[in-house]
């Protein structure tokens, strides 16, 4: 069974630069932005980008599917206020053609906040009126939902929020999760034994199911458990622990042929996490 195990790396001198980068970290998977984080829109990518980039990655044998583009900070899928969600709506389809332009298959998003001025279930409802407008004028790129720790008016914090987005999609075939396992914790999944980590897992599946598990964020939390507080902690050094990560990397109907993305704070310690992760997996 392949695993493919990366983390977050730079784009910084051309989007064709974090293969390399990856690849002298001993990353099979990577995690990057295809643009400013901090922007709303780009220009296309233009074709001399997305031939390097292509080139890049054939030659260090990258596929699409080790591939996980996270979109932007400002865009709030949920906006309870109508010039922002259409913001956020046109922010997501450039995001989507910028992956589209590059031959990529995911998108990683957060489904967004209601900003304490509607009710969640509304929120809910324009996250998914959002990704389906999004999905009916594009083609190939699947948005993955990352859950959120549940910090100040997030939505997505539970198992139930995914759940509820996904039933409401229209093309069920490009919309899957991306698990992010500090927040589960943070958000009150505990998983600190096995016991809990079967609990957990047994749930998801039940209530989302497993099928729609296709990327995975791997960090520890500095937060305690139900916290809602997004603090990320590197692998070991937070209140999950080990046990947790060793669990998840052996369940092969898990992770397997997925991207498993490094997102701890001490970027030093990535080459050194990936490499352990590559060992447990075995």
């Amino acid at each position: 069974m392949k695993k493919y195990i990366g983390s977050y790396i730079s784009t910084s001198g051309g989007i064709e630069k974090s293969i390399v980068r990856a690849y002298e970290l001993g990353a099979t998977a990577i995690s990057f932005f295809t643009r400013n984080r901090k922007k709303w829109y780009s220009s296309p990518v233009n074709k001399d980008i997305v031939n390097k980039f292509k080139i890049e990655y054939m030659k260090y044998n990258f596929i699409p599917g080790q591939i996980l583009p996270n979109s932007g900070y400002l865009m709030n899928l949920g906006h309870p206020n109508k010039e922002f969600i259409i913001k956020a709506r046109m922010s997501l389809l450039n995001e989507i053609d910028r992956c589209q332009d590059l031959g990529l298959m995911y998108l990683n998003v957060h489904p967004g906040s209601h900003l304490n001025e509607i009710s969640e279930v509304v929120c809910l409802n324009y996250v998914v009126d959002s990704i389906n407008y999004a999905l009916e004028t594009t083609f190939n790129v699947t948005v993955l939902l990352e859950n959120t720790a549940g910090h100040g008016s997030d939505v997505g914090y539970c198992f139930e929020h995914i759940a509820y987005i996904i039933d409401k999609i229209e093309d069920k075939s490009r919309i899957g999760v991306c698990l992010n396992i500090g927040h589960l914790f943070m958000a009150g999944y505990d998983l600190r034994t096995i016991v809990d980590c079967k609990k957990v897992f047994n749930n998801f599946n039940k209530i989302i199911g497993n099928d729609y598990l296709q990327a995975m964020y791997i960090n520890d939390s500095a937060s305690d458990c139900n916290s809602r507080i997004d603090i990320h902690a590197n692998l070991g050094e937070g209140k999950i622990g080990r046990d947790a990560f060793k669990w998840i990397m052996k369940q092969d109907d898990l992770s397997n042929y997925i991207p498993i993305i490094v997102e701890t704070p001490n970027s030093k310690l990535w080459k050194e996490e990936i490499t352990w992760l590559n060992k447990i997996s075995k």
